[in-house]
């Protein structure tokens, strides 16, 4: 009584497969798969110390756009 046979998980399968449909199913088995390949992915990149590359827009210089570095004032 305490464990489930063979024929109890394959009942188990039949009812989910009738609720949710193969096909919302495929989804949500596709969606995890991609969390994974991104979570394995992101420790790769942690592990070997290089900086994720970030999209950024690039902006377009203009002839009279002046490019400075602004600076935190000190306080002395």
């Amino acid at each position: 009584m305490g464990s489930l046979s063979i024929w109890h998980w394959l009942i188990l399968l039949v009812i989910v497969l009738v609720v949710f449909g193969t096909k919302k199913l495929r989804n949500i088995g596709e969606d995890l798969g991609g969390a994974v390949k991104g979570f394995k992915q992101g420790m790769k990149e942690g592990e070997s110390g290089a900086p994720a590359a970030v999209d950024e827009p690039q902006r377009v210089a203009d002839r009279n756009t002046i490019d400075v570095e602004a600076k935190e004032k000190t306080h002395s």
